[in-house]
């Protein structure tokens, strides 16, 4: 419920706060006097365009602020209160906040499009709006949106971990393929470890140039043979045997022992060199054609043996994960089928049962038209598109001869804003605040009267204000507020005030016949008000 607004240096307005109760607030008063100033405050707070120009002459900013009090639960806890608040300065910037806290005007939009419904401008028209007007039809219906919902959401979590598994089935095998062929190749090649490149270099070396290596070593053996022959080694022996005996000078002497023991390995190892090392063309051949396959694997798979080794191990993980993928992929197309049509079953029933809803709306909303002087008002709820309908779209004829248009195409703020007044009234929620304005555009009489009453009925489970011309409909209201204009130090500003039980009376005499202190029009305007009242008002005495 709107509990307070307050309007500061918007337009003829100066500085007026506004208490508000419960049921149904009617705002009249002569034309020009700022009661659409007032409408414009709250379309302010829901986001509305905010224009410079609507800053009072002389001032700087204009400020709108509304206190918002919750208790739904009928006073058992602590009412919960939401204040929104909104500037316009006159070079054209606004401000918004929630709470007290700074906002964007984007938030301070969606937070009052939960607290308040306005009708009457084009702007702020929930109803207007494709998806509203889907939901309303689903609400009239009892239709029951979980399993079409759930259906929506398990189709669309499937689809996506069918495209995180990457590509299609296809294209996964073609991936495996490659893989394994390469985790063949790289497997037949049997590498025993990352040096063997680097060994079978050395072998192949010694293959190649094996008869010069023979000679070169017979030549080192001989040299080495007189030397074991020779004096050399008598000489190593006597220095030996010298130092033999005498501890600060043994590590020399065991020195002498290595390289006499060092010549006789050396002349071992040379010998089995000149006697062994033989030509072997097969296993050269062996050698470098085992080489020529390292280097083909290392052109597709890396440089050295220890990455190709490497890029083996990656591949094997990768075609695990890709054989794990396609295993969950059979999984998965069996359940993306399933999901499928069990999607396509939920839509065509609720598309079936919004379909079967569409007309009783549609003529519900057509009779109480009617009763609101749209006596030859059209309505159609069509259901369109594919799969559940979700293209519901409100159409209204107006007049005769009119074609039907949808809502938005409304031309008249008065006949859109009885529609919505219509079309709530035949939904079984609405928003905590109703707002109305030129609902009474073009009618009187009866028509007014059954526009009150709708009015009163409506304000039985929301707040609702109105603004009109009309006593008829004034008559209905809980509450009454009325905006006149004064003068005050030579401006002219606006004011608000709420007429006691003959106020009101002066205040209807003038809206039936222009002159308040008209006894008929007082008699009237009583009898107006005596009638049984929809939110508790105490009939005028």
């Amino acid at each position: 419920m709107l509990w307070e607004l307050r309007v500061r240096n918007l337009g003829v307005i100066d500085d007026v706060t506004i208490a508000l109760g419960p049921g149904m607030t009617a705002l009249t008063g002569e034309t020009g006097a700022g009661k659409t100033l007032l409408v414009e405050a709250l379309s302010l707070l829901l986001g509305g365009r905010a224009d410079g120009s609507v800053v009072r002459t002389g001032t700087d900013e204009a400020l709108v602020e509304g206190r918002f009090v919750d208790d739904a639960d009928g006073g058992e806890d602590e009412p919960t209160e939401t204040v929104l608040a909104r500037s316009v300065v006159a070079a054209g910037r606004s401000r918004a906040w929630i709470d007290g806290r700074m906002a964007t005007v984007g938030a301070l939009a969606e937070a009052g499009a939960a607290l308040v419904e306005l009708h009457g401008q084009h702007q702020h028209q929930a109803l207007v709006r494709p998806a509203a007007q889907r939901a309303a039809l689903d609400r009239f219906g009892g239709i029951d949106l979980s399993e079409l919902l759930g259906a929506r959401d398990r189709v669309r979590r499937l689809d996506a971990e069918a495209e995180a598994l990457g590509g299609d089935a296809l294209q996964r095998a073609r991936e495996a393929d490659l893989l394994r062929y390469q985790i063949a190749e790289i497997d037949e090649a049997a590498i025993v470890d990352g040096g063997e490149d680097d060994r079978l270099a050395d072998e192949e070396d010694r293959l190649a140039a094996a008869a010069g290596h023979r000679e070169a070593a017979a030549t080192a053996l001989e040299a080495v043979a007189e030397a074991e022959r020779g004096s050399a080694v008598d000489r190593l022996a006597d220095a030996s045997g010298a130092l033999a005996g005498r501890a600060p000078l043994e590590p020399l002497a065991s020195r002498l022992r290595t390289v006499m023991a060092e010549l006789s390995d050396l002349a071992t190892e040379l010998r089995g060199v000149v006697e062994t090392w033989d030509d072997d063309p097969e296993r050269l051949d062996a050698v470098r054609a085992r080489r020529q396959r390292f280097h083909e694997l290392g052109r597709k798979y890396g440089t050295t043996l220890d990455e190709v080794l490497a890029f083996a191990r990656s591949a094997s993980g990768a075609l695990a994960a890709l054989e794990s993928a396609e295993a969950r992929a059979v999984v998965l197309d069996a359940e993306r089928s399933a999901a499928r049509e069990a999607l396509a079953r939920a839509e065509e029933d609720v598309a079936r049962r919004r379909r079967e809803a569409a007309p009783h709306l549609a003529a519900a909303i057509q009779r109480t038209l009617r009763e609101l002087a749209m006596p030859s008002a059209r309505v159609e709820v069509a259901v369109g598109g594919d799969g559940a309908g979700d293209e519901v779209v409100f159409l209204l004829g107006a007049n005769p001869g009119e074609p039907l248009l949808p809502l938005a195409k409304v031309a008249s703020g008065g006949e859109l804003s009885r529609t919505m007044l219509a079309v709530r009234l035949a939904l079984s929620d609405a928003p905590g605040v109703l707002v109305f304005d030129e609902v009474d555009a073009g009618i009187g009489g009866v028509a007014a009267t059954a526009v009150g009453e709708a009015l009163a009925r409506l304000a039985g489970g929301s707040q609702v204000l109105v603004v009109t011309h009309l006593a008829q409909v004034a008559a209905h209201a809980d509450h009454q507020l009325v905006v006149s204009k004064v003068e005050r130090q030579g401006r002219t500003t606006s004011e608000v005030t709420e007429p006691d039980a003959e106020g009101r009376v002066v205040e209807l005499s003038r809206m039936l016949s222009g002159h308040p202190e008209s006894d008929a029009a007082r008699s009237h305007a009583r009898e107006l008000l005596d009638r049984p009242a929809g939110g508790g008002r105490t009939p005028a005495s």
